[in-house]
């Protein structure tokens, strides 16, 4: 009898106990808002070069003070109780190791502006002292990187480009035009702007005359030199993840960084990656992206072989596949790494998810990477050589920052996890036994076809490292997430959620809280949000819905695109019909008793919802887009509406509007249809939408006597942030679903 062996991947799970040491069993009770607001939020995290120490930040809510705190904490990472970093002020951020774990970077605002600190660290003990200021620049210091031979940092500063160049052997004359102009502006009674290029306001605020440069400081001198001197372009762009967007070589000799130099930013998203020689003051940026689109994130190889990036194929399309892109620096060739990318039984991987984020092992043989994934966010590992991609785990959440640690030859995998019910926490994750848990090998009979033994599939747990909220998640009841798939009209297989209420009873019919995803390129996943919190909008008594529809990420780059030129199409299709599949399969639903809400792309919908149904007892509608139109004329990133409408709208003009997707899209022109009670919600400092959208669709519902009411935020912008402003809107919307689901205010 002769037998051989097949390689057969097994689910990894992700229990509860990630990210909770056992604590006695207590009566739970449904979340409040204050609930939420007392929970310690992680910020950004760096690991030391050995491995050994954790140093994070943790943001604090003072309700009362309406206030957040930022603070610092340093942790064994292998396990020990977290420490205040001692040489840390309260706001400080950007803890990052040196090279040699001897020192650790802080970014602070102690002396006034901020600025770049370095202090002594002590790696055996994780004592740190003798915190001085590196840079006195006038212009503030971000975004602090360390050369690898720890002999200088590369940092950003926002400058007049017209001014002086600040550099080594004359950094007084750039930095008083700098300092001059700032006090100029600030002193000025006349606050009247003039505006000769477009993207002049940003986001929330008015981008001004300055553009963010790249700054390389001595670490020994605190000689600071610009990289980028009088260049016009912000480098790198903005982004709403943050982070600096460029990289050293291992060698310290070369830099990369991202920049779009097109002249006209606010229509184009086609970012390139330009590598710099630190060892030539007069050598220039060499593009090596050859991308339409954008690309973003550099990180060379350890072994200085390769730079790595995420790219974008399609110019002026935002939301294209980030794919994998690996060039090669001597060969000066670049290719898609996932692309012909194989899984363990050699078969093709056909790899059609986004690439989120990734980082290099130790032997620059492999790239780690996250990718969103129906709903959760896994993470993977590709070898860059033979091409061989891994799942490394199903993890039950969604993975973010992460790092690959090496000690004593046991590699390990570290990172935030997060799920719905549960914000983030820092976590271990050992490679080897990840692996295994992976990758167990069956041992088949030739002659019966079937395991010739029994073989229980591995679980392999991460290790928590942090405890941020244990003791107060354990009073609280936090109904897990359930998923569901449903077939859309035109046969797509599309993913929904549901939350129940607390202390759920089948027995009961429990009103639904419908909610609308942004983007429209988002989705719903197993995440934890401060801002829209599924499980604080369950806490009170409703069972929540949520659908994945057509334009969602985590589902392949054709359902993502499914939503271009088709906004109030097969979107508004798939969430009707994954509502219907919902009131069909769960009978404790009260399809009688339910409200529609969404923020963004989920407020267009929501508008669009109000003009073509009234299965809704009530609408929240949070920053959307109500005339496709008029959102053309007061928007900053025109690229966004150019490639979602197809083209401008004057490209429409004389055209009937059943051609016309700024037309045929529009939630205005279904006015006559409004019937349903809308809560509208709009920021002043909302330069993606307009506060005038809010108030065009609150004049209409005025005129037409549907119940409506708008809550306005004068100092918010796209998204509620102060948390006084957002126990307000959370109290806001609460009552107005109640009002209308359960007859009460």
């Amino acid at each position: 009898m002769r037998k051989y062996t097949l390689a057969v991947s097994l689910a990894l799970a992700f229990a509860i106990a990630p990210f909770c040491s056992p604590l006695p069993a207590q009566p739970k009770r449904p979340m409040t808002f204050e609930d939420m607001m007392k929970m310690k939020r992680l910020g950004e995290t760096a690991v030391s070069p050995d491995g050994k120490w954790l140093a994070y930040s943790v943001t604090t809510v003072n309700l009362d003070q309406n206030t957040k705190t930022a603070e610092l904490w340093l942790q064994p990472i292998a396990g020990g109780e977290p420490i205040p970093l001692p040489v840390a002020r309260p706001g400080d951020s950007g803890p990052q190791f040196a090279p040699d774990g001897k020192h650790i970077l802080l970014l602070s605002s102690r002396e006034g502006g901020q600025q770049v600190w370095l202090a002594d660290f002590d790696g055996s003990t994780g004592a740190t002292s003798n915190a001085k200021k590196l840079t006195a620049i006038s212009t503030e210091a971000d975004n602090a990187l360390w050369s690898p031979d720890g002999k200088s940092i590369v940092f950003t500063s926002a400058v007049y480009p017209d001014c002086p160049a600040i550099t080594a052997t004359d950094a007084a004359t750039g930095n008083k035009c700098n300092a001059d102009r700032d006090a100029a502006l600030a002193a000025s009674k006349v606050k009247a702007q003039i505006f000769t290029h477009l993207l002049y306001r940003h986001w929330n605020h008015y981008t001004g005359d300055k553009r963010s440069h790249l700054f390389l400081v001595s670490v020994d001198s605190g000689a600071i030199h610009d990289l980028t001197p009088n260049d016009p372009h912000d480098v790198p762009p903005f982004s709403l993840e943050g982070g600096g967007g460029f990289a050293f070589a291992p060698d310290s000799k070369e830099l990369a960084f991202t920049e779009n130099v097109d002249p006209e930013p606010a229509t184009s998203v086609s970012a390139k990656i330009f590598t710099l020689d630190l060892t030539n003051p007069a050598a220039k940026p060499v593009a090596v992206s050859n991308s339409a689109g954008g690309n973003f994130n550099p990180a060379y190889s350890p072994d200085g072989r390769w730079l790595a990036w995420r790219s974008q194929a399609r110019a002026g399309y935002e939301s294209d596949k980030f794919r994998l892109m690996l060039y090669d620096r001597a060969a000066k060739t670049s290719k898609d790494v996932l692309k012909s990318a194989k899984t363990p039984t050699t078969a093709p991987a056909n790899f059609d998810l986004w690439v989120d984020e990734f980082v290099w092992d130790q032997s620059s043989r492999h790239v780690f990477f996250v990718a969103e994934d129906k709903g959760e966010a896994p993470i993977y590992r590709v070898d860059v050589i033979g091409g061989e991609l891994h799942k490394m785990d199903k993890a039950a959440g969604e993975w973010s920052g992460i790092h690959t640690t090496d000690k004593n030859g046991l590699e390990a995998v570290v990172g935030t996890l997060m799920r719905v019910d549960r914000p983030a926490e820092f976590v271990r994750g050992d490679l080897l036994q990840m692996d295994e848990a992976m990758h167990v090998i069956h041992v088949y009979s030739e002659e019966i076809h079937k395991p010739s033994e029994d073989i229980t599939p591995k679980v392999y747990v991460p290790q928590p490292v942090t405890h941020l909220n244990d003791a107060l998640l354990a009073q609280l009841d936090l109904p897990k997430m359930e998923g569901f798939w449903f077939t859309a009209a035109d046969k797509t297989k599309v993913q929904g959620f549901i939350i129940r209420p607390p202390g759920f009873d089948a027995s009961k019919k429990y009103p639904v809280k419908f909610l609308i995803h942004g983007g429209p390129q988002g989705a719903w996943g197993d995440s934890w949000s401060y801002r829209w919190n599924a499980e604080l909008f369950a806490a009170n008594g409703y069972v929540v819905v949520m659908i994945n529809f057509r334009g969602s990420t985590g589902y392949g780059q054709a359902v993502v695109d499914g939503v271009n030129g088709d906004w109030g199409g097969k979107p508004f299709t798939d969430l009707m019909t994954g509502l219907d599949y919902a009131e069909q399969h769960y009978p404790f639903i009260d399809k009688t008793r339910e409200c529609a809400l969404g923020a963004s792309y989920g407020g267009y919908m929501a508008n669009w919802v109000l003009g073509h149904t009234n299965r809704f007892k009530c609408i929240v509608t949070h920053d959307g887009m109500f005339n496709p139109e008029s959102v053309y004329g007061s928007t900053e990133e025109l690229w966004f509406n150019e490639w979602e409408f197809k083209g401008k709208p004057w490209d429409y003009y004389g055209k009937p509007d059943s051609e016309n997707p700024y037309r045929r899209w529009s939630p205005a022109l279904s006015a006559k249809n409004f019937h349903t009670p809308t809560l509208v919600i709009h920021g002043q400092l909302d330069y993606r939408l307009d506060v005038s959208e809010g108030f065009q669709l609150f004049t209409t519902l005025q005129r037409l006597k549907v119940p409506s009411k708008m809550l306005y935020f004068p100092d918010e912008g796209h998204w509620v942030l102060k948390p006084q402003n957002a126990q307000l809107w959370y109290k806001t919307v609460n009552d107005w679903v109640d009002l209308w689901t359960k007859g009460r205010d």
